[in-house]
């Protein structure tokens, strides 16, 4: 894990030597563990982790106005001053227009701006703490450092409503510990905390903007061009560890690679068959310079990117009669066969499917992905240094089912024929009634106050009202709505989903007109938030050393290209692969393979249910006492009912099983741990310092505490 830390304080501290920590409330030195410092008293800022040197950039003006910018970013030195100086005058925006991947962090005097990102993989978290306010991209440490309780509601809320902001709100695993959202900066002055929005949103005042359509793609395909390039032009590192030793009797470079548990140095991409990680392989190879040329030809000549496809022969042995699971890895080979690329199957077995291998590191939060961590470990140890994923493009290109009710909002019912069609025949419907049910489903939502959809919801848990109708359009239903249950709500207790129904309806209660957005463009941003959440526990738990993931369309600039294109667009059937069909034919990438775009989740579900079966003992084992039987959460009888049922073949929704199994995994691990993130004298304590889970009756919100 990598993360910055700091603080700010109503009162000057002390520091030591440089690099020495800073003066706690107690009069201890405190300083993370493996940690640089940046900058010191009276706010000091860490970088804490195995950055690397290009990752870390500094800017500074005069001795009191500086600013830090930790990921990657493409931004010149000169364009970081002169957002520094932007920034000193309050603007908040310039901080977040560049290029690539970051947290920007601005000192102007005591003033102290920590600016998150658009999708949510780069959060803010901050903590009272001595007489100001601690903030850091890490829960942990701020749990660390003010030996947090667990938050037992927080849990709930997770399970009960994950893509539900009201529900979770700010909270975070650990009580005081809180999140900035999606969006936002934090803002402290002498340990006073502000928190700020930077980016506009789509108001439910006015009808949304006229947009372009081509112009909208072209936008894209800049944002994407820019974001891949500002990976292809940071420095390359190859560690001591990465460097071949030499020749060993029967192993060849890949497998001595392999043996040493190291990426290969350059560039690499996911190469799953999907259009999403092939538009990144293809503009990575493509772009001028290496990697992707061609050998004998240029500067660099003969550095191909290297393409990693993952082959799951237990899922494939293990799939339905009617579904195809080898198409996409047809497509895959397809489109490796460009002489830019370097192709490279990994093929897995049982060991790697998911629920298997429950083996992993603490990660700062739960999250699904624990449950397929190990899974795709196995496919990331055979990439690169630097390898892009198509992660989040999902989430930013495609029509949640709730913009139906935004073209409603816009007089655009003309645009709700295609894709209520497509509804039609992907239920194997022909009936009229299917088009009559969604539409009349968007118009109530369209014509439902933020409010009344919140309210309902609370409703809905507190009374169990969870079943959802089966098939697409039962789901499409279902989403058509302010707000949902999570898959695993079923499975909770009463006082769980009561808890949760008190943290919705108290803030749905707070002043203020709500989100001030369309019902589609809410939707889409919380579903938005949750996967980017996600994505940043993956990158934890299946992290390999030296190796840096890269999610380009979870990027500021793509994401805001992509809230760009119009609703009309979005919401037609196949206008993913449509959309990034445009955007490679921009780039000078015409030959693509047939099939290009098929939607497919069969792989995913297979995968999913073929793991159930085969790691069912060990789950059973896993929820003989579970620890969230012991906070209130459920009751571990009715946990391995559901996975018998689930493993038998009951359409359950495993989604909501992966839920419970990653926080039982997640508390676990958290209890287990024995180390802190902060060094001190005295010895500082670690979050959950008991080293229990205790739920008081009647109090979720307030539990674990002995």
């Amino acid at each position: 894990m990598r993360w910055l830390v700091g603080w700010s304080t109503a009162t000057a501290g002390t520091s030591g030597p440089e690099g020495a920590g800073t003066t706690g409330p107690d009069g201890e030195t405190v300083q993370p563990v493996g940690s640089q410092l940046l900058w010191g008293d009276p706010d000091p800022l860490w970088a804490v982790g195995d950055w690397r040197p290009d990752e870390i950039r500094t800017v500074t003006v005069d001795p009191r106005t500086r600013l830090a910018v930790l990921g990657t970013c493409g931004a010149t030195d000169e364009e970081l001053r002169l957002g520094l100086i932007a920034a000193r005058g309050g603007a908040l925006r310039h901080l977040t227009a560049w290029s690539g991947s970051y947290t920007a962090v601005v000192q102007a005097g005591r003033r102290i701006t920590v600016a998150g990102d658009l999708a949510g993989a780069r959060p803010v978290f901050h903590t009272p703490w001595s007489d100001g306010t601690a903030y850091a991209t890490a829960a942990l440490p701020l749990a660390d450092l003010v030996e947090a309780h667990l938050d037992i509601g927080h849990l709930a809320a997770l399970l009960a409503a994950p893509d539900v902001p009201e529900a979770l709100h700010d909270s975070t695993p650990y009580l005081g510990v809180r999140r900035i959202p999606p969006g936002h900066a934090l803002i402290l002055r002498q340990g006073a905390r502000e928190i700020a929005g930077y980016d506009p949103v789509t108001s439910l005042a006015v009808a949304a903007p006229p947009t372009d359509a081509t112009s909208a793609v072209d936008g894209v395909r800049d944002a994407l061009v820019e974001a891949v390039r500002a990976r292809l032009s940071a420095p390359r590192h190859v560690p001591a560890a990465m460097t071949d030793p030499g020749p060993v009797p029967g192993m060849g470079p890949a497998e001595r690679r392999a043996a040493r548990g190291t990426p290969a140095p350059g560039i690499g991409a996911d190469l799953s068959g999907g259009p999403a990680s092939a538009t990144l392989a293809l503009l990575a190879a493509g772009l001028p310079g290496v990697p992707g040329t061609v050998l004998g030809h240029g500067t660099g000549a003969g550095e191909r990117l290297l393409a990693v496809t993952f082959n799951d022969l237990a899922a494939r042995a293990g799939a339905a009669p009617g579904e195809r699971p080898g198409d996409e890895l047809a497509r895959a080979g397809a489109l490796a066969a460009d002489p830019r690329l370097h192709h490279v199957v990994v093929t897995g077995g049982e060991e790697a499917l998911p629920y298997v291998d429950l083996e992993g590191p603490l990660t700062d939060e739960p999250g699904p992905s624990l449950t397929t961590a190990a899974r795709h470990r196995a496919r990331l140890a055979s990439g690169s240094a630097d390898h892009f994923t198509g992660h989040g493009a999902r989430q930013v290109l495609d029509a949640h089912p709730a913009r139906l009710a935004d073209l409603l909002l816009d007089r655009k019912r003309r645009h709700l024929v295609r894709p209520v069609a497509a509804l039609s025949k992907a239920d194997g419907s022909v009936s009229v009634l299917v088009p009559a049910r969604v539409y009349g489903a968007a118009r109530r939502l369209a014509r439902t106050s933020y409010r009344t959809g919140v309210d309902g919801l609370a409703e809905q848990l507190l009374r169990r009202r969870l079943d959802e109708p089966p098939g697409p359009v039962g789901a499409s239903l279902a989403a058509l709505t302010w707000a949902r249950p999570g898959p695993a709500a079923r499975w909770l207790t009463g006082e769980a989903l009561a808890e949760v129904s008190g943290r919705i309806h108290s803030a749905a209660s707070r002043p203020g007109p709500g989100p001030g957005q369309r019902p589609g463009d809410f939707r889409a941003r919380a579903a938005l938030a949750r996967h980017a959440a996600d994505l940043r526990i993956l990158e934890q738990a299946a992290e390999i050393r030296f190796q840096r993931l890269h999610a380009p369309f979870l990027d500021n600039q793509v994401v805001r290209a992509c809230r760009a294109l119009p609703e009309a667009l979005r919401v037609r059937p196949g206008a993913r692969a449509e959309i990034l069909r445009s955007v490679l034919e921009g780039a000078g990438v015409t030959d693509l393979p047939p099939g290009w775009g098929t939607p497919s989740h069969a792989p995913q579900a297979t995968a999913a249910r073929t793991g159930l079966n085969v790691a069912l003992p060990d789950l059973m084992a896993l929820f003989d006492t579970p620890l969230l039987a012991d906070a209130g959460l459920v009751e571990a009888r009715v946990v391995r009912k559901a996975l018998r049922a689930a493993a038998e073949g009951e359409p359950l929704p495993l989604d909501g099983l992966a839920d419970l199994v990653s926080v039982e995994l997640w508390l676990r691990r958290l209890l287990a741990r024995r180390g802190t993130c902060w060094t001190g004298t005295p010895a500082r304590q670690r979050a959950v310092p008991t080293g229990t889970v205790v739920a008081a009756r009647g109090a979720l919100g307030t539990a674990a505490r002995p």
